[in-house]
């Protein structure tokens, strides 16, 4: 994956070294990973997809 990628936090994620979700997203593709943990690969899904969960996690 590239490393020109400008990753979000997670508005849930506290300062205090919490759980860190971050996100990217580009034209086709949107890329979530743990920002604790690096060598994890990050998950990539479809922007239909990452729309249909936040819907479900917010409801």
């Amino acid at each position: 994956m590239s490393t020109d990628l400008h990753w979000f936090k997670s508005t849930y994620s506290g300062g205090q070294g919490g759980d860190c979700v971050e996100v990217t997203t580009c034209p086709h593709t949107v890329h979530i990973r743990d920002s604790k943990d690096l060598t994890v690969p990050a998950l990539a899904v479809s922007p239909t997809s990452w729309t249909s969960f936040v819907e479900f996690a917010a409801s």
